[in-house]
């Protein structure tokens, strides 16, 4: 077993992860979900909202494994898709600027935008979003829309007014949701802005979410509410999100590394 495993820390909108690249680390002998969890705790570890892993793909140029902080497995992570991307772009010096990148929720294509040759952030063809029905829990009545992962929208006139650390666990872990679900609560400031509050499923309350965004603005279009395009205001910075006529949901944003380091096993 190797005694240090070497990590980059990267952040979307503050939606943070440890990344390890399992092609050049050694991890077949580690417990993924505990390295996860132990590297994830923000006060013994290096602290993250997840894990990123790189892994090489038979069906893609890469492949992403996303771990939650309590260690459970998600099958799709919007801003981490975009660290993910970004760290691949400048590590493995692409020439592409598509890069198509497999996930539990299907293969993803996210594209690096440049500004004069520099990275400038990352437009990610989100797929089809699937309405799932409404169910009433909580004294709020929630869309269910898949991303390729389970969201709960409720749609409420303050965002300040929901209690998202009583609530948010109550509905993410409620027996409906056999798999569990990320819970999102919208307030609609126009019909081309909507603010989110994000509880995400094995993570907590955090400060950006790009799938949770991303079903937050079709629940809101599919509602009457609001345009096909929105900009998402978010605790951590903005998203733009467009549900294209062809059914693609297209995500812009940001990603940064914020520090490499070696991690003590």
């Amino acid at each position: 077993m190797p005694a240090t495993v070497n990590f980059v820390k990267m952040h979307g909108l503050g939606n943070d992860f440890v990344l390890i690249d399992g092609r050049q680390e050694k991890l077949g002998d580690l417990d993924l979900p505990k390295l996860a969890a132990d590297m994830c705790d923000r006060h013994f570890g290096v602290g993250a909202d997840g894990l990123l892993i790189v892994w090489p793909s038979q069906k893609a140029h890469y492949r992403m494994q996303v771990i939650n902080a309590d260690g459970s497995e998600a099958e799709m992570c919007g801003n981490g898709i975009r660290c993910f991307a970004k760290y691949v772009y400048e590590a493995d010096q692409l020439k592409e600027e598509v890069i198509s990148v497999e996930t539990a929720a299907g293969i993803i294509l996210p594209a690096v935008i440049l500004d004069n040759g520099a990275f400038a952030g990352v437009e990610v063809d989100m797929g089809e979003p699937k309405d799932e029905g409404r169910v009433k829990l909580a004294g709020y009545t929630f869309q269910k829309i898949s991303m390729g992962n389970p969201h709960a929208v409720a749609f409420v006139d303050d965002l300040n007014r929901v209690a998202l650390a009583e609530t948010g666990p109550a509905v993410e872990r409620d027996p409906h949701f056999p798999n569990r679900t990320n819970v999102e609560f919208v307030e609609i400031i126009n019909d081309k802005e909507i603010a989110l509050g994000v509880w995400e499923r094995g993570v907590g309350e955090t400060l950006a979410c790009g799938t949770g965004a991303c079903a937050a603005a079709a629940a809101a279009h599919l509602a009457g509410k609001t345009g096909r395009r929105v900009i998402a205001r978010l605790p951590g910075g903005n998203l733009d999100i467009e549900w294209t006529e062809e059914n693609r949901v297209l995500m812009r944003g940001p990603a940064a590394k914020v520090f490499a380091g070696a991690y003590q096993l």
